[in-house]
Formats: structure tokens, sequence, C-alpha cells
């Protein structure tokens, strides 16, 4: 397997031709994976608010002073979620309206303008499933997107990349009913592969070298048509809710 970086040199912004400007970074071959940093996509597509247009509200303002958090920022982190998960150590842990548990809705602030932030896409399977299928209608090479961004995790330090959205690759591969060395049979093992390939992106990715595309090569995944939700554990099998 390789993992190759992708360098763009420009700024993205809204509107911009993403599928031209990664097809004229690198040539992909049938079988690649794509992974794509969050961020870019979310510029792509206008999902860039300027601090000073937003106008907090009264809950926002009380968060703010106890968190010692931006009350415009508050704000736009209350009105991307569903709910609030824990908010303590001045960190708010939400639920996003797509269904991810992430600090603060994944409104983020790097990477952009100062006095702008960045939310998540409106639907990152479908940002997903548009880049793939322009990259085939350019070259004819079939691939599969994956759109990834950086989470915390229960009960483990540090952060790692996380699918946020997928396009033609099955994101888990379940060994269920297989066997083991021991011949014994497994029963739950199922490894969340969309999710292992955006942390191996993430090692050649890093935050300041201009490498928001990656392409992983070489590795074989079975492409049936799969999202996001795949991932999100159901509610009523979430020990944790």
């Amino acid at each position: 397997m390789k993992i190759n970086p992708i360098h763009i040199d420009r700024e993205i912004i809204s509107g911009d031709n993403l599928t031209k400007i990664i097809l004229t970074s690198t040539d992909v071959c049938d079988g690649d994976i794509l992974v794509i940093a969050q961020k870019i996509i979310s510029k792509q597509e206008g999902r860039l608010v300027e601090l000073s247009t937003v106008n907090p509200s009264l809950l926002s303002e009380g968060i703010s002073s106890q968190y010692k958090k931006d009350p415009r920022v508050v704000e736009l982190v209350l009105s991307e979620s569903k709910r609030i998960v824990r908010m303590k150590n001045g960190l708010i842990i939400t639920e996003t309206k797509n269904g991810f548990i992430c600090a603060n809705s994944g409104i983020d602030e790097s990477n952009v303008v100062n006095g702008f932030a960045t939310l998540l896409p409106l639907n990152s399977d479908e940002s997903a499933e548009k880049l793939r299928k322009e990259i085939f209608n350019e070259t004819g090479k079939n691939v599969a997107v994956i759109i990834s961004d950086t989470f915390g995790r229960p009960f483990r330090m540090g952060q790692t990349n996380c699918a946020i959205g997928i396009s033609g690759l099955q994101p888990i591969l379940d060994y269920s009913g297989t066997f083991d060395s021991f011949n014994r049979m497994l029963r739950v093992t199922a490894i969340a592969i969309a999710d292992e390939l955006s942390s191996a992106a993430e090692l050649v990715m890093g935050k300041t070298s201009k490498c928001p595309v990656v392409i992983i090569r070489n590795y074989s995944f079975n492409s049936e048509k799969h999202g996001i939700q795949d991932l999100i554990r159901p509610e009523n099998e979430d020990l944790f809710r």
C-alpha cells in the first residue's frame, strides 16, 4: 500500500472546481482511494462564516462566559448541534445534525482567515459522491473518496483523523463468520477501515504542509455503495448515551 501526499499551494475558495484542482495536481488510477480534508470541502461549499455577522443568543453568552469562549463561536456550535453531550473543563462536546459526536460541532477557526470559522459540510456523503463522479467523468477511473476530519476519542489522549463522508467504499470490514488461526469463529470483529485509512492519510497530510488530499494506492476494498451512517453506532447499541 502506498500513501501519496497531494500538495495544493493555493487557498480554496467557495465555488472552486475541486476536481480540476486535484486532477491538475496528480494522476489517479483505478482503485485509488482519495482522502480529502474536510476543511477544503467546507471552503469550496461556502461553509465559511464571518464571525462579525453572528449574533449570540443569551444561552451562548452564558456558556461563553463560563468557558471563556467567543460567544459568536458558541452560537455556531449550538446552531450546528442536535444536543450538548457534555460541557466540562472548557470543552463543549455535541452531537451534530449529522450524528457525529465531536468537540464544538466541528466548528474550526484554524487554517482560515482571522475572524472566520468553518462549519462541517451539510452532507459529506453527497460531497464525496459528487467528487467521485466528477473524477470518473474526467478520467474514466473508478476511485473511492473519503472526506476526513480530526476527532478526539473517549478514554484516549490525542486526536485522530476519522471519516465523515464516504463514496465508493464499504467503510467496515466485517470478519463475522470467518475463523481465526485457532479455527474459532469470529462473531463481533468489524474493522472501521474508512477511519483507519483516514488516520493513515493524516500521517502524511499534517496540519501545516498544505497537503489536504492524499491518494492511497494498492489497498483492496469493497466498492459497494455505503455511507457514513454505517460507522455511527445506533443509539440502542450505544452504552455511553
